[in-house]
C-alpha cells in the first residue's frame, strides 16, 4: 500500500558504498512490478545517482515521501518518521544495548522494522545474506594480512603482491591476483620455514563457502582435524601445497561429562560443552573464523591460551581472520573490531594488548566488521537478487492490519521485529534488554 519506495544512502561508516537494491534490481522493480522508487542522492555509494535515474528511480536529498524506506545498516535516530516502515540489518536480536536507543525510538515512532537477519525459510536458513561475501573479502584480507607480516619476518613471498579486498574494483580482479599466486605457489613451491602450511576454518555455513571459495584458487588439499595432528609427524610432504582444515561443531567442543558430542543438544545447552580446540591450533597457521557465538557458548581460543602457545618458540599460529568479529568471544584476543581504513592489529599474548598495523609481537588479528562492503559492487548485486523478490509484498501490504492479518511473505513476518511500534511475538524477549 505504498506510494513510494525509498532507498537510504548509508552513513554509520565512511567507506560504506554498499545498496540494498542496485540499479538493475531498481528497473525491474519499476518496469516490472510498477514501483516507485526514490533514493537517497549519494556521492560515495558504488553506484552513481545517474545509474539509478536511467533505471527509473527519482533521485532526492531525503526519503520524507516514502513510506517503506530500505537501507543497509543501522540508522540514526534522528531518521526515523512515524508509522514508517524501515527493513535493514538493526543488530537487535541479541539486545544489542548500542542499538538499544534506535529501538526505543522506533516504538515511540510506532513504526514496523523488518530485519534481514531474521529472513529465513522453514528450516532457519537465512535467505538474505551478504555472508559468501564476507568470507570472500575476510580471506583475501587475511592472505594480505600475511604477506605484511611475513615480509616484516624477512620472508619476501608471493602473498606480499596481494592488496586489501577494498582496493580491487571487482571481486573478479582479486580472484585473478590469487590465482596468479596460486599458480607460483604450484610451480616454485613454499618456503621451508612455512611448511606445512595449515589454514584452519571453523564453521561451514554461508561465511565459510565465501572463504572457501577464495583459498580454493591456491592450490589447497583438505584434510580432517585427526589427520592434522599426524600432519607434523611426517617427513616428506609436498612443498606447493597449502592444508584446509574445516572444523565443524564435533571437532570445536565436547561434553563437560564425557557423554558424546549432540549437535541438538549442543545448541539447546551451550552450558555442558567446553572447547577442545586447543589441541589443534599449535598446528595451525592461520586461524579462521566463521562461526556464530554469544556468551552462552565456549570460547575457542583464549587469552590465556595464547600466552601460553607464545611462551614456545616459534608458534606456527600468523594470522588470525576473525570474520564473526565478536569482541573477545570465540576469539577473546580480538578485544576490538576494525575499520576498512585501519583493518588489522598485532595482539601480544603477553601484554593482552594491541598495536594498530602488522608489525610488533605476537599473533596478527584481521576484524573488519563489514567486510562485505569491502567488495561493494559484487555483494550488492548477490543481496539484490533474493531481496527483490520481497519488495513488492512488502510495499503492497498494510501495516495497518493486526498482526495475525498481515498479508505478507511467512519469511517476511518471521523477521518482522516491530509493528506499529510492538514487539512481535517471537522477539518480545527483547523487552528486557530495554529495562
Amino acid at each position: 500500500m505504498s506510494n513510494f519506495i525509498g532507498i537510504r544512502h548509508e552513513d554509520k561508516y565512511k567507506l560504506e558504498r554498499r545498496a540494498p537494491l542496485t540499479p538493475k534490481h531498481v528497473a525491474r522493480l519499476v518496469k516490472q512490478k510498477k514501483l516507485d522508487i526514490i533514493v537517497q542522492t549519494s556521492d560515495k555509494r558504488v553506484f552513481k545517482d545517474e545509474e539509478y535515474v536511467a533505471a527509473g528511480a527519482k533521485i532526492a536529498k531525503d526519503l520524507k515521501k516514502c513510506s517503506v524506506i530500505f537501507g543497509v545498516k543501522e540508522m540514526p535516530e534522528s531518521f526515523f518518521e512515524p508509522e514508517k516502515t524501515y527493513v535493514f540489518f538493526a543488530h537487535v536480536v541479541k539486545g544489542q544495548p548500542y542499538n538499544m536507543g534506535m529501538l526505543r525510538r522506533m516504538m515511540e515512532l510506532k513504526c514496523n522494522l523488518i530485519e534481514y537477519e531474521r529472513v529465513v525459510d522453514e528450516q532457519g536458513k537465512r535467505l538474505i545474506f551478504f555472508g559468501r561475501y564476507a568470507g570472500m573479502a575476510g580471506m583475501i584480507n587475511s592472505l594480505w594480512a600475511l604477506g605484511l607480516r611475513l615480509k616484516d619476518a624477512g620472508l619476501t613471498t608471493n602473498f606480499g603482491r596481494l592488496k586489501q579486498a577494498h582496493h580491487y574494483h571487482t571481486l573478479r580482479e582479486a580472484k585473478d591476483d590469487v590465482s596468479a599466486i596460486g599458480q607460483l605457489i604450484a610451480e616454485k613451491g613454499i618456503p621451508n620455514k612455512l611448511r606445512p602450511y595449515v589454514i584452519g576454518i571453523t564453521g561451514y555455513g554461508n561465511v565459510s563457502q565465501g572463504v572457501q571459495e577464495i583459498l580454493g584458487l591456491l592450490p589447497v588439499k583438505e584434510i580432517s582435524p585427526e589427520k592434522l595432528l599426524d600432519l607434523h609427524r611426517r617427513k616428506q610432504l609436498p612443498d606447493n601445497l597449502v592444508y584446509k582444515v574445516i572444523f565443524k561443531e564435533e571437532d570445536l567442543f565436547e561434553h563437560v561429562d564425557g557423554e558424546p558430542f549432540e549437535l541438538h543438544d549442543y545448541y539447546s545447552n551451550p552450558q555442558s560443552y567446553r572447547s577442545k580446540f586447543e589441541k589443534y591450533l599449535p598446528h595451525i597457521s592461520m586461524l579462521i573464523n566463521c562461526i556464530y557465538w554469544d556468551k552462552r557458548y565456549p570460547r575457542l581460543v583464549t587469552k590465556a591460551y595464547l600466552k601460553k602457545l607464545f611462551a614456545k618458540d616459534n608458534p606456527n599460529l600468523t594470522v588470525i581472520g576473525d570474520i564473526s568479529c565478536d569482541v573477545e568471544g570465540a576469539v577473546e584476543c580480538t578485544l576490538k573490531p576494525t575499520e576498512i581504513d585501519d583493518p588489522i592489529y598485532m595482539y601480544d599474548p603477553e601484554t593482552e594488548e594491541i598495536t594498530m598495523g602488522h608489525e610488533g609481537n605476537g599473533v596478527l588479528v584481521m576484524a573488519v566488521d563489514i567486510l562485505p562492503a569491502e567488495l561493494p559492487r559484487d555483494s550488492s548485486d548477490g543481496f539484490a537478487d533474493v531481496l527483490v523478490n520481497f519488495v513488492k509484498p512488502i510495499a503492497d501490504a498494510d501495516f495497518e492490519e493486526h498482526f495475525d492479518d498481515l498479508d505478507l511473505p511467512k519469511a517476511i513476518k518471521k523477521a518482522l521485529i516491530l509493528h506499529k511500534g510492538e514487539l512481535t511475538p517471537d522477539f518480545k524477549y527483547i523487552e528486557e534488554y530495554l529495562k
